[in-house]
């Protein structure tokens, strides 16, 4: 049922049109024809407020059919003799494009104010760090060669800090714009893997990965897939005990890959486990650690587009990450609801 992912959206609003339909045509003569119409609005509003605009067009043409071939007379016929009606079917198309426009711009604008909150934050954590250390190199000319080293690997530390959150406010703007296509090609996962491992310098040496040998070659985007073994390895050496391993396991299945990534942590509540990769989404006990809460929300992105599924699940004393995606050869990968 993975195909099915990208369009459950459609789902509540037209279980909605269905209730109204049954309701509607039981009673039509005791709730009126206007209120018929106002009750077949119902679905176009949940939609439109969703803020994408086909899916509203295509619920708004749902019930503009079943308000035309229920109610208006003559019944069971696209057939209307009053041009009253055919104003009203209009006004439906009205109300969902007005509706849907309003709901872009106010998600668009709440999600730029806390995109530059986040990083007036997360920005200012590892560039003060850099400008301290640089500080401390430059005014102190007699450092033992321990601290001198220390200073460094923080200071390559926060570099890749900055990098990875850049890159990762890069790719998501890259896969809102539903209209551009991902740049597949075929991928060597072991070559990924060692790409991602390197952003984490001396810290891969807490990383146990296990990569199937018999893996064959995946058909995506190098860059984005990198990017998507990077956030998850990150997530993982983020919220993991101290000096534990974080272990990723990459192996095939009949018509799929499966990426694993398990890291040792107290168990997270259900309700956190299903909205961690929604943007911004932060922990309840994580207040005090750094990042943009984006990092998961991009890692769903980045499967969607591949018409995979990723989920979180408690096990063995910690966490799982697990992402599957079809082994499609040559798939039209386009992201699909990605906002």
């Amino acid at each position: 049922m993975i195909f099915l992912r990208p369009y459950r959206h459609y789902f509540l609003p037209f279980f909605i049109q269905v209730f109204i339909t049954l309701i509607g045509t039981r009673f039509t003569e005791s709730i009126g024809l206007i209120n018929i119409a106002i009750l077949h609005l119902i679905p176009v509003l949940v939609i439109a407020l969703r803020g994408d605009m086909v899916a509203t067009m295509i619920i708004t043409t749902i019930s503009v059919i079943l308000f035309d071939l229920l109610y208006i007379p003559p019944k069971y016929s696209f057939n209307v003799h009053n041009l009253i009606y055919a104003w009203s079917f209009i006004l439906f198309y009205v109300v969902g494009y007005i509706i849907t426009f309003q709901s872009r711009r106010l998600h668009s604008t709440a999600i730029k104010d806390v995109l530059l909150s986040t990083l007036s934050h997360d920005l200012k954590t590892p560039l003060s760090s850099i400008i301290g250390n640089i500080s401390l190199l430059h005014k102190r000319e007699k450092l033992n060669e321990s601290d001198h080293n220390r200073i460094v690997v923080q200071i390559k530390q926060s570099s890749q800090q900055m990098n990875r959150l850049i890159l990762n406010l890069l790719d998501s703007a890259r896969l809102q714009n539903t209209q551009t296509l991902l740049q597949p090609q075929w991928c060597d996962w072991e070559d990924l893997v060692g790409i991602a491992l390197q952003e984490f310098d001396q810290d891969h040496q807490l990383i146990a990965s296990s990569i199937d040998p018999e893996l064959p070659l995946f058909w995506g985007d190098t860059a984005l897939l990198v990017r998507l073994l990077v956030n998850l390895l990150d997530n993982g050496i983020k919220y993991s005990n101290d000096d534990t391993l974080i272990s990723l396991t990459i192996q095939s299945l009949n018509d799929s890959i499966q990426i694993s990534v398990f890291n040792q942590s107290p168990p997270i509540k259900k309700a956190d486990l299903k909205n961690m990769f929604e943007k911004f989404y932060r922990l309840e006990n994580t207040a005090d650690m750094g990042g943009s809460g984006i990092g998961l929300s991009i890692c769903k992105k980045i499967v969607t587009a591949h018409q995979g599924v990723i989920t979180a699940y408690n096990g063995n004393g910690g966490v799982f990450l697990e992402v599957i995606l079809p082994t499609i050869k040559h798939p039209d990968i386009r992201p699909k609801e990605l906002l």
